[in-house]
C-alpha cells in the first residue's frame, strides 16, 4: 500500500515537471517568431512587400516666349482694334475707320464721294464785287492816313485777331475746287458769263469741275441761304452771307458791293491781316476791313479808301 501511494506520488511529480516543460518550450517558441501555433489557431501570416517607388512621369513644357527688349529685341506684338486692321510680319496696322483710305503717311476723306481740293495758291480776283460803295453819312472821325491814302471808319480802331467764320459744310472759300455741283445748283448769266450757284456760293467751270469765286455784282438769284445777316447800310438793309452782299429787289435777291461803314459779325475764310502803318486791317479781296467793337462784341466794319 504504501509502494502505491509512492508510486503515485512520483508519477505526479512527473507529470507537472512535464508540463512545465512544455509550456516554457512553447513560450520560447513564440517569442523567436517560430513555427507553432498563434493566437486564435491561425497560421502565422507575413506583411505585404511595399510597392516599388513610381517616377512622375516627365512633362514638355512650351518654351517661354522672350519679351521685347529697350532695345527692340524679341517679337512685338500690338492687338488689332478692329477687324479691319492690316498685319505685316510683326507689325500690326490699325485701321478705325473703314472709309478712309490710307497711303503712306497721307490720309484722304472724301465726303460724299465728291473730289474736294483748296487750292490756297489761287488768287481770285473780281473787281465788280470789291469796289466798295462809299458810304451816305459825313464821317466825324478824322481819317488815319498812310503811304498816299485815307482809311475811314465811322467806329473807333479795335484789334482783335481775325477769325474766319464757318457757314456750314455748304459754303466754301473762294478757290475750292469741286470735281461735281449739287443737283440744288442753278446757272446764273452776267454779262455773258455763266456762273453756277448753290447755297451762297459762286462757281465758274474749270477744267475738270468748278471753282468757288467771288459773288458777281449784278448776279440775281430767287433765295439766298436762311443764316444770311440782315445789315444796314445808312439808306437799305442789305443781306450777307460768306463775305457777299444782297439787296432785295423785287422778289429776289441781287449781288451788291460792300458799303463803307457797314458792320458785319463775321469775315469769311480767305481773308488776309494786313499791317498798314500802326493798323492792323482784314483784306478781303479788295475789301478792307477795320476791327470794331460794337455792344461789347468784335465786328468788323468797312473802310471807305480814298487816296490823297
Amino acid at each position: 500500500m504504501k509502494n502505491i501511494k509512492n508510486s503515485l506520488g512520483n508519477t505526479a511529480a512527473l507529470c507537472l515537471v512535464g508540463f512545465f516543460f512544455l509550456i516554457s518550450i512553447d513560450s520560447i517558441a513564440q517569442r523567436h517568431g517560430g513555427g507553432g501555433a498563434h493566437r486564435g489557431g491561425g497560421a502565422a501570416q507575413a506583411r505585404p512587400a511595399r510597392p516599388a517607388t513610381q517616377s512622375r512621369p516627365a512633362v514638355n513644357r512650351p518654351a517661354r516666349t522672350n519679351r521685347p527688349g529697350a532695345n527692340g529685341s524679341g517679337t512685338k506684338v500690338t492687338r488689332p482694334a478692329n477687324s479691319n486692321s492690316k498685319i505685316s510680319g510683326n507689325t500690326v496696322t490699325n485701321n478705325r475707320n473703314r472709309n478712309t483710305n490710307i497711303s503712306g503717311n497721307t490720309v484722304n476723306r472724301n465726303r460724299n464721294n465728291v473730289n474736294i481740293n483748296v487750292n490756297n495758291s489761287v488768287h481770285v480776283r473780281n473787281n465788280r464785287n470789291t469796289v466798295v460803295r462809299p458810304g451816305v453819312r459825313p464821317y466825324a472821325r478824322p481819317p488815319y492816313v498812310y503811304g498816299g491814302y485815307r482809311y475811314r471808319a465811322y467806329h473807333p480802331y479795335y484789334f482783335h485777331p481775325y477769325t474766319p467764320f464757318y457757314w456750314g459744310p455748304v459754303w466754301h472759300p473762294w478757290g475750292f475746287f469741286a470735281a461735281t455741283l449739287a443737283v440744288t445748283a442753278i446757272v446764273v448769266s452776267v454779262e455773258s458769263t455763266q456762273y453756277h450757284y448753290d447755297q451762297g456760293v459762286w462757281y465758274t467751270p474749270t477744267s475738270g469741275g468748278y471753282t468757288a469765286v467771288p459773288a458777281p455784282v449784278g448776279g440775281t438769284v430767287n433765295n439766298i441761304p436762311s443764316g444770311a445777316e440782315t445789315v444796314n447800310t445808312g439808306t437799305v438793309n442789305n443781306y450777307y452771307y460768306g463775305g457777299t452782299y444782297y439787296e432785295k429787289d423785287g422778289s429776289s435777291y441781287k449781288v451788291v458791293p460792300p458799303t463803307a461803314g457797314t458792320v458785319v459779325d463775321n469775315l469769311p475764310e480767305g481773308g488776309e491781316e494786313v499791317t498798314i502803318g500802326d493798323v492792323k486791317y482784314v483784306k478781303f479781296g479788295e475789301t478792307y476791313y477795320q476791327p470794331v467793337q460794337v455792344d461789347g462784341k468784335n465786328k468788323y466794319e468797312v473802310v471807305d479808301v480814298e487816296k490823297e
